[in-house]
Parts: C-alpha cells; structure tokens; sequence
C-alpha cells in the first residue's frame, strides 16, 4: 500500500472529502450556535421586562390593598 499511488490518492481524497464534511458540519454549528445566542438574548430582555412588569404590578396591589380602604358609608 505504500508504494500505490492510486491507493495514496484515493487515500487522500477520503482524507480530503472528510475534512470538507467536518468544516461545513463546524460551519452550520457555528450559525446554530449565533442564533441560539440572539434568541437567548431576546428571551432574557423579555424576562426582564416580565419580571420589572411583575414587581410594578405587585407594588400597585399592595399599595391598592383593599385591607387599607375605609368601609362603604353603608356600615
């Protein structure tokens, strides 16, 4: 085998075609991996807003406390 030169170069060419596969595999990775970061992104400031939206509107409701009104003037 060391001596063919067919088999060294169907050898190469296999060597070749893998690697091509392995970098355009590393290429789509790569891209999924950017979107999953954006779209991370996205879902972290929409939790932050919810979360900011949450805390306001629970201090309306404890500042809204019926507890803390006075009793209809039918009492």
């Amino acid at each position: 085998m060391a001596g063919d030169p067919q088999a060294l170069e169907a050898r190469i060419a296999e060597l070749e075609t893998r690697v091509a596969f392995q970098e355009h595999a590393l290429a789509e990775l790569s891209d999924a991996l950017a979107e999953a970061r954006i779209e991370i992104s996205r879902y972290s400031e929409a939790l932050v807003r919810a979360s900011s939206e949450l805390h306001q509107l629970r201090s309306l409701m404890q500042a809204n406390d019926p507890g803390d009104e006075p009793p209809p003037p039918h009492y």
